[in-house]
């Protein structure tokens, strides 16, 4: 699914991201309400950042990567928790393109997720180039997640991908 955010693009910056779990559902311009084998997930775009809410039998979670004012937890290479009954993965990375790498790399992401029955994104008025991307899926168990953030002014694109799954019980 692809949507037109009805909010103005302003420069924020892909160092300004940061990340959090466990927050309350903040207000989203796009919701994508998905059932994936018996786990809810609620993808949202928050601008030019995301959440994702995922409730299931053995319990839930709220990621969100987002420009957080006051927030003291910048965007984490890496991120292991355990979760209750679920280990949480969460790796983030920020890939620096030339202005024709960034414009074909985000004509790439945005067709792949437009047509994808488990993506989410959002165009910004105003920047072909400036987006919000979201595709989840459900693979051996586990919710997996992967989102784009694309800063064109920089250049720059910020990769994330998360997967939550029931902890495997360890031998002894």
């Amino acid at each position: 699914m692809l949507t037109t955010l009805k909010t103005a693009y302003t420069d924020t910056r892909a160092a300004d991201l940061a990340w959090a779990l466990g927050r309350e559902p903040l207000p989203a311009l796009a919701v994508r309400d998905l059932q994936l084998n018996g786990a809810v997930l609620q993808l949202r775009l928050l601008g030019a950042s995301h959440q994702v809410l995922l409730e299931e039998d053995e319990g839930s979670c709220s990621e969100t990567v987002a420009c957080m004012p006051g927030s003291s937890t910048p965007l984490p290479l890496g991120v292991a928790k355990r979760l209750g009954e679920w280990e949480y993965e969460f790796a983030a990375r920020v890939e620096t393109l030339t202005q024709g790498q960034f414009a074909g790399r985000a004509q790439e992401l945005l067709a792949l997720v437009a047509d994808h029955p488990n993506g989410l994104a959002g165009t910004f008025p105003g920047s072909p180039h400036a987006f919000t991307a979201m595709l989840a899926q459900r693979y051996e168990g586990q919710v997996r997640w992967r989102t784009w953030h694309a800063y064109p002014q920089e250049g720059q694109l910020v990769v994330t991908r998360s997967r939550v799954g029931v902890r495997m019980p360890t031998a002894r």
